[in-house]
């Protein structure tokens, strides 16, 4: 009896013995078919992204290209109707702006000509430019950027000194406004001597008050006036009055040729320097992103 226990036990064991690797045989054929197809999706996943990474290259340049157009859109629109960057080549408004000072003009500010907007030169009578309306109005004291009448393709910047309806006067050297003589601080003089008559300035006596006899009218650099500015007219000064050629020369500016606010210097170097590389080695650091008054 005991033998035969001991050979049931001994078979029993071996029952599940051999049971273990057919079940592991059974688990592994099962998986087969599904590793297959995992690898089948696997295959098919990386030839479908294939073509993507092939088509990489050209689509990173769609994209640069439209970034590029984008760019270019905003720039020519900034400069066109919001900002304008000018450079100083002259010193007829020291000590506010100095030659090699680098400014930005708010052109939003005072309003922009629409871009090939001109008015035809065979209407019989004057008109303007089309421009957008600014969001401000232009003040006595601005310092503007303009295309002067007497040069159609240079930019000048002067300060405003008479808007239409003023009365604007100078006697040696002072300046009157609408009957007040007026303290001007930022003025520069630098040659007190050469006030003579200059026929340039004979336009003025089309705009004198009545009771100045135009016949004797003989202007000079510090002495003339008082002129009467006539609707959308406006009178510019340069701050260093002996050298600037403004106003008094070349008559009243017209509303249309404003083109902007100066508003700050974002950067400025001793243009007149004879040392190399002035542009690095000249900057003045002090004026450097300063506000224009």
């Amino acid at each position: 009896m005991a033998k035969k226990k001991k050979r049931r036990h001994k078979g029993g064991a071996s029952g599940k013995v051999r049971g273990g690797p057919a079940e592991v045989q059974a688990q592994e054929e099962s998986e087969a078919p599904q590793s297959a197809q995992a690898q089948d999706r696997a295959q098919a996943a990386n030839s479908a992204a294939a073509p993507d990474d092939a088509e990489a290259p050209e689509g990173a340049l769609v994209e640069w290209t439209k970034s590029l157009v984008v760019a270019a859109v905003l720039f020519l629109v900034i400069r066109t109707f919001i900002l304008q960057t000018f450079v100083i080549t002259s010193g007829s408004m020291e000590n506010a702006l100095l030659v090699g000072d680098f400014l930005i003009a708010n052109r939003a500010a005072v309003g922009v000509r629409i871009p090939g907007a001109i008015c035809p030169p065979i209407i019989p009578i004057p008109c303007r430019r089309a421009r957008l309306p600014g969001y401000s109005s232009v003040r006595r004291g601005d310092i503007l950027v303009f295309d002067p009448p007497h040069e159609p393709d240079l930019k000048l910047v002067k300060r405003l000194i008479a808007v239409p309806g003023d009365t604007v006067s100078m006697k040696d050297g002072q300046l009157t406004l609408n009957g007040q003589l007026q303290s001007e601080p930022y003025v520069k003089h630098e040659n007190p001597l050469g006030d003579d008559p200059d026929s340039r300035m004979e336009w003025q006596a089309e705009h004198l008050i009545d009771r100045i006899p135009t016949e004797a009218y003989r202007p000079t650099r510090d002495n003339w006036g008082p002129l009467v500015i006539p609707e959308d007219r406006y009178f510019m000064l340069g701050d260093n009055r002996d050298t600037s050629l403004d106003s008094r020369y070349w008559g009243l500016l017209e509303g249309w040729r404003l083109e902007g606010r100066a508003s700050f210097i974002y950067f400025s170097y001793n243009r007149g320097s004879f040392r190399a590389f002035a542009g690095l080695r000249e900057i003045r650091f002090g004026r450097l992103f300063s506000r224009i008054r």
